[in-house]
């Protein structure tokens, strides 16, 4: 049986679409607090960067979607699943960042959190790999080469951070947060 082909735009759509809601419920889970005094306000600062690292990284795998998907000429039934793969763990971002913070960052918790990050860059790794053979142009490969080399390293990242997470908590969150700002800095393979 052929393989399905169809245009990479409607991939590109849904998974924006998906993204936009799963920011939308992480903000959602913000409370006002119930008197405007501004240390129940200051109370608040870890949820708030709690919310603000989550936020980061929806937004590096959105940007690195976007990036990854500018090569693409086609997708098949295997970068949809792919894809999939990669929405279902990154909407599972919001539940994890509402259980450290319930859970007062305590080391279950954040391997928790750590754990789906760790999943979220696995599953990102399925997908960049199930396209690796579909890259339209000569830049491709390049740029290809520096997605992998930093989806390794976050990967590796992850995984460390899981492992501390039971010992020090706050260090795996650093960590996890070193990750997010990894993205910040331009791929050297794309200026060379």
């Amino acid at each position: 049986m052929k393989n399905l082909e169809m245009s990479s735009s409607r991939l590109e759509a849904f998974s924006d679409g998906v993204i936009a809601i799963i920011i939308t419920i992480m903000v959602l889970e913000l409370k006002v607090p119930l008197d405007g005094d501004p240390s129940s306000l200051l109370d608040l600062w870890p949820i708030f960067m709690s919310y603000a690292l989550s936020f980061i990284m929806v937004a590096v795998y959105w940007i690195n979607h976007h990036h990854l998907f500018h090569f693409v000429k086609y997708v098949n039934t295997k970068v949809l699943w792919s894809n999939n793969l990669l929405l279902f763990c990154m909407s599972l971002i919001p539940f994890f960042t509402g259980y450290v913070n319930e859970h007062e960052r305590n080391g279950f918790s954040v391997a928790m959190y750590s754990g789906i990050l760790l999943a979220c860059a696995l599953a990102f790794t399925v997908l960049r790999m199930s396209i690796k053979l579909q890259l339209k142009d000569e830049n491709g490969p390049h740029l290809y080469k520096g997605a992998a080399l930093k989806n390794w390293l976050a990967v590796g990242l992850y995984g460390v951070s899981f492992g501390l997470a039971f010992v020090y908590p706050f260090v795996s969150l650093g960590l996890n947060l070193v990750v997010g700002l990894l993205y910040f800095m331009p791929d050297l393979l794309v200026r060379k």
